[in-house]
């Protein structure tokens, strides 16, 4: 075999032309099955955060009963698992660059199923914190890598489609805890809420087993040099050999890599190069206009995405029904169902619609329904804290209101969000990039759920969801002016469209003038040679 030493870190600065292409639809080609297999079990790993979420807002109330704990102990409890998340999604981006996305998923399923064991055998307040950070790195770790994973191996066609798979399973795993939650309550307060945190070592394990099956991400494979493993990857995950052989060469040309190296060679690629060093320098500290306009973009919509209370409707659901009239127990958990069956519903429908009405309609619009419906609930509980006596129509509102936000939310802020920002970051920038946005989505994340109980005490409930909603206003907002449609494009194409900030559409235009006068050149040229 061939032995070359490259140095990618001096080549791939430079942007390249790309010619413009249009969106590829997923319905004119047969989608992957192989590639579909892969993304749904590499998302899988989502489950395990939805699962905490979901489960956790029905075993507070046994816990606070149970170990007699206060309120601000339960906000502590119940937000911290999002700040501990921060550890494994900072250290997952080095971890996936050195070991690997495959075996980072398997890492992941194993820390979380640690910390379940941890929670489950829980005897103070002291040892189920301790549970919850060990659960929340590997929440970490599982929330950072699936959308990447996906991302790197599905074809252009389908990524949207692909990509929305960890935000189905946080909704899925967010029903199974409520259906926990309702299957466990009837058991003595002792050992309810532990069989409901314990029980999620189930699907970590199952999780960790089925990761076995697949392939390494083709892209992590290239940047290895490991040409002949990415190209057998690639020939399976793709739609046609040809489209094969282009992704292999947008993936060589982006990590620097001649085109003139055959498939069959291995590579050995410098340390820097291959295992992410220098990438922080260039994202913080030399970005170019690209890099800080993809940076902007992919922190915003994570902010965004949590910044706007979803975890508050979700995690507090009990809360605000409580707050709304329903004083039972149960009939509390068994409407949570609802909300957890409505996220599931819609997240569903997103994931047919993405690559199909694009990005971008499904984000303003899932974030204009947003407004309304939390504006809605808003004021239905505000009504509702002003008035001596119960009103009806007041408490469906509310009920309503709590069921749209959830399913505005999740047709697209919820999947759009990790779509995004794992197609946007360039590749040697991919795995760290991502991890940052993590990292803000857990941090915003965490900031709602330990803030929430004290600030609705401080301003009313209504007023919290007034706030939320003014912050919903302002996504928009942002969303509108700064992030373009990444529709159908590959993932080396990405960082052309950025760069530009404000003035991205005029981007956009120039490269499709450019796409239509290159198209027919071509045909000019193809018409001069014929005989």
């Amino acid at each position: 075999m061939e032995n070359q030493n490259l140095d990618k870190s001096v080549i791939s600065d430079q942007p390249r032309e790309i010619p413009f292409q249009e969106s590829v639809p997923c319905k004119k080609s047969k989608r992957n099955k192989y590639a579909f297999a892969c993304s749904l079990l590499a998302s899988m790993t989502s489950v395990l955060l939805g699962y905490d979420t979901g489960v956790m807002s029905g075993a507070v109330i046994y816990i606070k009963e149970d170990l007699k704990i206060s309120d601000v102990q339960i906000e502590i409890l119940v937000g911290t698992i999002n700040i501990y998340s921060l550890v494994g999604a900072a250290l997952a981006g080095r971890t996936s660059d050195w070991i690997g996305r495959r075996y980072t998923i398997i890492f992941a399923s194993a820390i979380f199923f640690a910390g379940a064991i941890l929670m489950g055998f829980a005897t103070n307040y002291g040892f189920l914190m301790f549970g919850r950070f060990v659960a929340g790195i590997g929440v970490g770790y599982a929330l950072m890598i699936a959308p990447v994973y996906t991302a790197e191996v599905a074809p252009a066609s389908c990524r949207g489609f692909f990509t929305s798979f960890p935000e189905v399973f946080i909704n899925g795993g967010v029903l199974l805890g409520y259906v926990s939650n309702y299957a466990f309550s009837k058991l003595p307060t002792k050992l309810a809420w532990r069989f409901m945190l314990g029980i999620g070592v189930i699907p970590s394990v199952f999780l960790a087993l089925g990761v076995l099956a697949m392939p390494e991400s083709p892209r992590w494979l290239v940047m290895q040099g490991r040409l002949g493993d990415a190209k057998r990857v690639l020939d399976r995950t793709s739609d046609t050999l040809e489209e094969s052989k282009m992704r292999l060469a947008d993936i060589k040309e982006a990590a620097g890599i001649p085109q003139d190296c055959q498939d069959d060679n291995i590579v050995s690629v410098t340390r820097r190069s291959s295992h992410g060093e220098g990438v922080w320098r260039e994202l913080f500290l030399h970005p170019t206009p690209a890099v800080l306009h993809i940076l902007i973009a992919g922190i915003g919509i994570h902010f965004f995405q949590q910044a706007s209370g979803i975890d508050a409707v979700v995690l507090y659901s009990p809360r605000i029904y409580e707050k709304a009239g329903i004083t039972k127990d149960n009939d509390r958990l068994l409407a949570t169902i609802a909300v957890g069956c409505m996220k599931t519903f819609f997240i569903l429908v997103a994931t047919f619609l993405v690559d199909k009405v694009g990005r971008r309609v499904l984000l303003l619009s899932s974030c204009g329904g947003m407004i309304l419906s939390l504006l809605g609930l808003a004021t239905g509980l505000t009504i509702i804290d002003h008035s001596d006596h119960k009103l009806k129509w007041a408490i469906v509102l509310c009920i309503c209101t709590t069921l749209s936000s959830v399913a505005f939310f999740s047709i697209g802020m919820g999947p759009i969000a990790w779509v995004y920002s794992s197609e946007i970051f360039p590749l040697r920038l991919r795995a760290q990039g991502c991890s940052i946005g993590v990292a803000v989505n857990r941090a915003m994340s965490g900031a709602i759920l330990m803030t929430f109980i004290s600030l609705y005490k401080a301003i009313s409930i209504g007023g919290a969801f007034f706030l939320y909603t003014g912050i919903a206003i302002i996504a928009w907002i942002f969303f509108y002016a700064l992030l373009p449609e990444t529709q159908g494009r590959t993932l080396e194409e990405m960082e052309e469209l950025f760069g530009t900030f404000f003035k991205w559409r005029s981007t956009m235009k120039e490269l499709k003038k450019n796409k239509v006068e290159s198209d027919g050149s071509a045909q000019v040229q193809m018409g001069n040679s014929q005989p």
